[in-house]
């Protein structure tokens, strides 16, 4: 008998790691191939992890809610068939390949699991169980903890940071005597002191909910937006008359058609994806220690779709200056829907490079969306409504009612100064406003 390790896959771009929610099969179940073994989590999306052979579950290497690196190997699969390995000259300290791959694994296993039995879940930040177990040993507490500054993705605690503050942990950081009083400042007393958050006063009449694994990340990366980007907002007011009755004329016969509602977000997209192509450093992201622009080739859109719960995710329009008007329609549709039955694949959620949110869906006229990392913008489309305008003729001005709304526009002013900021949204205004009424689909 053979012995198969179950790795975890690549998962699409910038997908690192993820977190395991739920094993499906447990040691001593046959398993066939391309049968789902374990649930995971990325930052936004839930997957199931399939066998690639068939055969049994003979060892898990984690446990749910541990946190895997794409390449780790997860799980032992006992297969049929013999495993070729050369005994002839095998020493005492060496071994076939796979069975030292295995062995670590489960060393591995082994050191992260005694971490379990220390609780640091009330944190809304994450934390690895190498670098809880390493917490455990040393008696960190879980408010210690909370300070020690991360360098990892998200500004996570790596097994590196958790050992340096170790390291310096007790020192004292004081500072010359003042030159007023001559006594000496106890910094890190004054650092605790300002980092400390005001406590919310729960009574007994309250109710306390828990925060969920999707909710948590998502403050988190708020948070993390906020200190990394230098937000500020343009607006415009956007007559889009044109598209509401080109709409109306044609999506009893476009649904008829093509089997597809069509809604206004489509349009919104391919303006905005014209807009880009026009203003190319808009498709941009900012290396780490921004220090270097990364100038994006492809237009990959990132459509803000709402989840029964509540929460919301970000799938991606791939390549979306390529699609005409049908096929637009097609894929915010056919995402939209995936997203809300939460049949996303991690890859649908990557690799976007401007993102549109549509706050106009829950009435609001606009919004001042957060960034979405690493890129350097984010659209809001405002609630289209009808509103009293002047309309300019040959013959004369004149009151009539044109159908209206808000578009905001939220961008990183460390790389996008205030004229390339309102350049880009007033071009995704004039696109709107000179829609062809008498265009075919």
């Amino acid at each position: 008998m053979a012995k198969f390790e179950l790795k975890l896959p690549k998962m699409g771009e910038s997908v690192a790691e993820a977190t395991i929610t739920n094993w499906l099969k447990e040691v001593g179940d046959t398993i066939e191939m391309d049968e789902p073994v374990l649930e995971i989590a990325t930052d936004k999306v839930d997957s199931e992890v399939p066998s690639e052979v068939d055969g049994k579950l003979v060892e898990k290497l984690f446990e749910n809610d541990d946190v895997v690196k794409v390449g780790e190997t997860i799980a032992i699969i006992e297969i049929e068939g013999e495993v070729d390995t050369d005994d002839s000259d095998e020493g005492e300290d060496e071994q076939p390949e796979e069975a030292r791959q295995v062995e670590e694994s489960l060393e591995v296993a082994k050191e992260t699991a005694s971490a379990e039995s220390e609780d640091y879940s009330d944190s809304s930040r994450f934390y690895s169980p190498l670098v809880r177990n390493i917490a455990k040993e040393e008696g960190i507490s879980l408010e210690e903890l909370e300070k020690v500054e991360g360098t990892g993705k998200d500004g996570r605690v790596t097994k590196n940071d958790i050992l340096s503050y170790v390291e310096n942990r007790g020192d004292q950081k004081q500072q010359p005597a003042s030159k007023a009083s001559g006594k000496s400042i106890d910094t890190g007393k004054l650092e605790k002191e300002v980092a400390q958050k005001p406590q919310p006063v729960v009574s007994g009449e309250d109710e306390i909910i828990e925060m969920s694994r999707m909710g948590k990340m998502i403050a988190h990366h708020m948070v993390n937006s906020v200190q990394t980007s230098a937000h500020v907002q343009s607006f415009i007011e956007v007559d889009v008359t044109n598209i509401w009755n080109w709409r109306n004329k044609h999506k009893a016969d476009f649904q008829k058609r093509e089997g597809e509602k069509l809604t206004f977000t489509p349009i919104f997209m391919e303006a905005v994806a014209k807009a880009i192509r026009d203003f190319p450093m808009i498709n941009i992201s900012v290396n780490e220690d921004a220090t270097k622009v990364i100038k994006k080739k492809n237009i990959n859109l990132g459509m803000a779709a709402a989840l029964p719960d509540g929460n919301l995710i970000v799938p991606v329009i791939k390549n979306a200056d390529r699609l005409n008007i049908v096929g637009m329609a097609k894929a915010v549709n056919d995402l939209a829907n995936r997203a809300r039955q939460n049949k996303l694949k991690p890859d649908e959620i990557q690799g976007g490079t401007y993102t549109v949110t549509n706050v106009g869906t829950f009435g609001s006229i606009m919004g001042t969306p957060i960034i979405n990392q690493p890129q350097v913008g984010i659209l809001a489309l405002g609630a289209i409504r009808k509103m009293p305008a002047v309309i300019e003729t040959p013959d004369g001005d004149f009151i009539g009612i044109r159908y209206k709304m808000i578009l905001s526009h939220s961008y990183d002013h460390r790389v996008v100064n205030g004229a390339l900021g309102g350049q880009f949204v007033q071009r995704v205004a004039q696109y709107l406003e000179n829609f062809d009424k008498d265009r075919e689909i």
